[in-house]
């Protein structure tokens, strides 16, 4: 029976044999934080034009702000470098295509009982980014003034539609109330 990593482990033997330290610190490089989903045919840096050290990438189920992503953006924010904020979803996410009661009932088939965890699964992925950037740019541990904007990637074409736009005005108000 094959190890369950083995393929990965060889792989990462074959990529170290060429692996040369380029000396890049671990912050962004440009400034930029990439919340994303977990779908394996998002690149967030090739689907950006961004390379290795530029952004922090964030990655989860719906690409989702949730409590571990905005502390893991304070931590960019003040530790690494981050000075902007970009949210983007995706066409075709299977956390579009259910609800959590899908979910739980499709866990529980196969014997656990998974009702008590909220997959913030999405009703409305226009209507859920609107909310997913207020979250961001409400959170009191962030800078008042911090871009953050949010959009759909669609995986069929590889565009980025913009839902949520940086909104100078929206940011300065909220630094001013």
């Amino acid at each position: 029976m094959t190890a369950p990593f083995a393929d990965v482990l060889t792989a990462n033997a074959r990529y170290s044999e060429t692996f040369v330290d380029d000396g890049r610190p671990g912050v962004a490089g440009r400034g930029l934080a990439v919340l994303t989903c977990m779908d394996s045919r998002i690149s967030p840096l090739e689907m950006l034009g961004l390379s290795k050290g530029d952004a922090k990438i964030l990655r989860n189920a719906g690409a989702r702000v949730t409590d571990d992503v905005l502390r893991t953006l304070v931590l960019g924010t003040y530790l690494l470098g981050v000075s902007r904020i970009l949210v983007v979803a995706h066409t075709d996410c299977g956390m579009t295509k259910n609800t959590d009661a899908d979910v739980h009932e499709r866990v529980m088939a196969q014997g656990v009982d998974s009702r008590s965890i909220e997959f913030r699964t999405i009703a409305d992925q226009r209507a859920t980014l609107v909310d997913d950037v207020q979250r961001i740019r409400s959170w009191p541990f962030l800078p008042p003034r911090m871009p953050v904007a949010a959009g759909i990637y669609d995986v069929r074409t590889g565009l980025v539609s913009m839902v949520v736009e940086h909104d100078e005005s929206t940011e300065q108000a909220r630094t001013a109330g």
